[in-house]
């Protein structure tokens, strides 16, 4: 016993030496002033992220190192020999939350990135997607009427503009100039605009950019929280509810769902009421998940769900009625205020359904994998010959999207490389119960990709990205021709195609295949924290889409007839954006951001007027088909921001855009004019949190614009037909709008908003707007919004 007792007092007192490393977990970069614990015995790692105990008595112990916005690391060691450890943190989890709540990101190379943070959305919960990225420079709506807008980046809209809802791209028929994005802006707390096509990742169709929607990243923590918005909306005499809850866990665990109801009945522009343009939304999103930081997995479901209606008088009965519509200083129907949605009108419902799940490898990365199901019901509803015919829907399509990837990310200190995979089945059903030609024919396409970004660190001030990306298209269609269409057209190249004829009408079933590949280099220059250069050069291809190719029939919600052609190859080109951005000591601090861009491409695929028709099924339309063309586009876009002082700020943008038809040496056709805007705000947190903020939009007439004009045969009081010219080119004048904006807190969680758009009630009416035509834009609106947040 003796001798034992001996060894073991002996045994307890030799210590030995633990030292190692502390670093990132993502990038391996070393983490200075880490703070390392064992037992009662305490260090800070140096400059290099090491660290050293030099006396540590065996035995066993609990390991603890923490550094600032990290996951605090626990591990059990046993100290019975000199120990070197390499502690690995996950450095990023805040800046995570940074992004979501001030719109402030990381370094994103040489992408150009503007984003719309939590208070920003919160301020405009009344709008929709399209008017709401209004607010970022180079981005505009291209609109059919006032309550359906679609995003417009430096020119660029429909199937060249990609949106990511939490991850998922949209699949909606995008193709339609009238099909607004179906998504609920309140479901998110931030939204970025990727603008040009260097965000390979996000697919080679995306020429314009990309909008990314990104829902709350919830704590890690036991809580509930939730909110609840009430808006009164005075133009439409409606209401906006949106509610939102989530539950918490500290160990990962989170429930969340959100639920909105939106009604609005006939708007009115200043002088007159807006016959037939109400609207009744609804959207509904409920998630699961479990994260961690070396693992993690979620579900999500998104449903919205919408009835809109069009103008009425964009819709006629004839070509005396038509060119009335058309020429008319005030539409040719109204009626008093109602809340009904008629003929025509629009109803669109989407499902999306995500399953996404990753994991992070100390030595090889992190991998995402991500099935997503979407299925879009669209129906248009005209006004047809009789009271049964427009009982039924003129246009009814089922789109049904299958899509899975794979995403791998690995990071170092001074690179790091980021490759995927991606497939997907898509089925287009085009219902025939409609008793209408098919606008678009039903259509099985079938598609992949593959991508790869590296970005590297040359020097502390000098960063070098470069992608590639290969893309693969296949397109099974079944389609109907007009006989003498289908001789004139496609008979000499296509008859492999042809499965039988039926009188004058021939049934085909195309077979197209598209190979695009996509690439783009970039660097970055940041000589001080005063100065920042970006360049990106993006070589870009994009198949075509369903309604390019084979477009066909009254296109009902938008009012025109359109013509697709299956001969339209691929659009290619060549992307140049630039972007200078600049800090000044100037009051409390002036920030410029500079954004020049260039765009050339041989086959641009344009849609422009060609005439006029008459469809035996519902009436007279313009005749818009579809073009390839040489085309060049360039621009610029400004940003100011100015801190006067703690309290007052003052914000300006502004957007110039050139696109040339060089095929036929005329402007491209819908190019956004010249806008500017600016905002002046006074905010006090001492005051409950109160802010005012006036805002002006000032937008000059395009003075480019190709000459499309339409004739249409007309018969005098003797019954002599002649042709008349109707002007549909010409833009109208420039505006200027002064909007108003306040709010404050009432109590720690109740707080109120309130908004004046458009203050001086003026009259006017937006180029990019495809029922300029036939009226004005929307006249002064009040909205008063109660919020409540626990």
């Amino acid at each position: 016993m003796l001798v034992f007792l001996g060894l073991t007092l002996i045994s307890a007192q030799k210590t030995y030496t633990v030292e190692g490393t502390v670093q990132d977990f993502h990038d391996k970069t070393m983490l200075e002033n880490a703070v390392v614990n064992i037992g009662g015995f305490t260090t800070k790692t140096d400059g290099k992220g090491k660290f050293m105990f030099n006396k540590i008595p065996a035995g066993k112990y609990v390991l603890i190192a923490k550094h600032p916005d990290c996951d605090d690391y626990t591990e059990n060691i046993g100290v019975n020999q000199d120990l070197h450890l390499v502690i690995t943190l996950e450095h990023h989890i805040k800046d995570i939350e940074t992004v979501t709540i001030h719109g402030s990101h990381k370094n994103n190379g040489s992408i150009v990135v503007k984003t719309l943070d939590k208070a920003t959305i919160s301020r405009n919960a009344t709008e929709n997607l399209g008017n709401l990225l209004t607010n970022i420079s180079g981005v505009n709506a291209l609109k059919t009427g006032n309550n359906i807008a679609k995003p417009v980046i430096h020119g660029l809209y429909g199937s060249r503009v990609s949106i990511l809802n939490d991850g998922v791209k949209l699949a909606e028929q995008e193709w339609g100039v009238e099909h607004a994005p179906n998504v609920d802006v309140n479901n998110f707390e931030h939204i970025d605009v990727i603008k040009g096509a260097s965000a390979l990742k996000y697919g080679s169709g995306a020429i314009g950019g990309v909008v990314v929607l990104q829902p709350q990243v919830l704590p890690k923590k036991d809580t509930i929280m939730g909110a609840v918005a009430l808006s009164g909306i005075s133009n439409g005499r409606g209401a906006n509810l949106n509610v939102k809850l989530a539950k918490t866990w500290e160990n990962g665990w989170a429930i969340k769902t959100n639920g909105s109801f939106k009604k609005l009945g006939d708007l009115d522009a200043p002088d007159y009421g807006l016959m037939n343009t109400g609207v009744q939304s609804s959207g509904f999103n409920f998630g699961v998940q479990k994260l961690t930081f070396n693992k993690g997995f979620s579900f999500d479901y998104y449903l919205t769900n919408s009835s809109i209606g069009i103008l009425r008088s964009s819709h006629t009965g004839s070509a005396e009625d038509m060119v009335e519509a058309l020429t008319a200083p005030q539409p040719i129907y109204q009626r008093k205020f109602s809340y009904d949605i008629d003929n025509p009108r629009q109803e669109i419902e989407h499902h999306i359904a995500k399953v996404s799940a990753y994991q992070r490898f100390e030595n090889f990365g992190k991998i995402t994998a991500t099935y997503s199901f979407q299925y879009n019901r669209r129906k248009e509803y005209d006004i047809r010959r009789t009271e049964e015919l427009s009982k039924k829907p003129g246009l009814d399509l089922e789109l049904i999207t299958n899509d899975f990837n794979v995403n791998h990310l690995i990071e170092r200190g001074n690179w790091n490389l980021e490759t995927g995979i991606n497939g997907g089945y898509q089925n287009n059903y085009s219902n025939t119960d409609t008793e209408a030609r098919r606008l678009v024919p039903n259509y099985d396409r079938f598609y992949g990709g593959a991508y790869s970004v590296f970005k590297y660190k040359m020097t502390p001030k000098l960063e070098f990205e470069a992608g590639a990306r290969y893309d693969f298209d296949r397109y099974e269609v079944t389609k109907w021709y007009d006989l003498s269409d289908w001789n004139k057209s496609y008979a000499a190249n296509h008859s492999d195609f042809v499965v039988r004829v039926n009188q004058n009408r021939i049934l085909t079933k195309p077979e197209l295949n598209y190979n695009n590949v996509s690439g783009n280099v970039g660097l970055t220059y940041h000589p001080s924290d005063y100065f920042s250069l970006r360049f990106n050069y993006a070589r870009v291809s994009r198949s075509p889409n369903v309604a390019e190719l084979f477009a066909d029939g009254l296109h009902h919600s938008a009012a025109i007839i359109e013509k697709g052609d299956m001969d339209i190859k691929s659009e290619t080109g060549n992307q140049f954006n630039v972007v200078a951005d600049a800090k000044v000591n100037l009051l409390g601090g002036l920030n410029i951001s500079v954004n020049p861009y260039f765009f050339y491409t041989k086959n641009f695929i344009n849609q422009v007027p060609i005439g006029y028709s008459n469809t035996q099924w519902g009436g007279d339309f313009v005749v818009y088909g579809y073009q390839q063309i040489n085309a060049r586009m360039y621009g610029v876009d400004l940003d100011v921001a100015l801190k006067i002082n703690d309290n007052l700020s003052y914000k300006g943008s502004g957007s110039y855009v050139y696109g040339q038809d060089l095929t036929h040496d005329v402007p491209l056709i819908m190019m956004m004019p010249a806008s500017f805007n600016n905002s002046l705000e006074f905010s006090k947190k001492d005051w409950s949190n109160f802010y005012v903020n006036v805002s002006n939009q000032t937008v000059l007439k395009q003075t480019r614009f190709p000459v499309y004009n339409i004739f249409v045969r007309k018969y005098d009081t003797d019954g002599n037909p002649y042709r008349q010219e109707v002007d549909i080119s010409t833009p109208p004048k420039g505006y200027s709008l002064w909007n108003l904006q306040a709010g404050v807190n009432l109590t720690k969680n109740f707080g109120v908003d309130i908004s004046v758009r458009n203050v001086m009630n003026s009259a006017y009416r937006d180029y990019l707007n495809r029922l300029r035509f036939f009226s004005d834009e929307m006249g002064r609106n009040f909205i008063v919004t109660l919020k409540y947040q626990f």
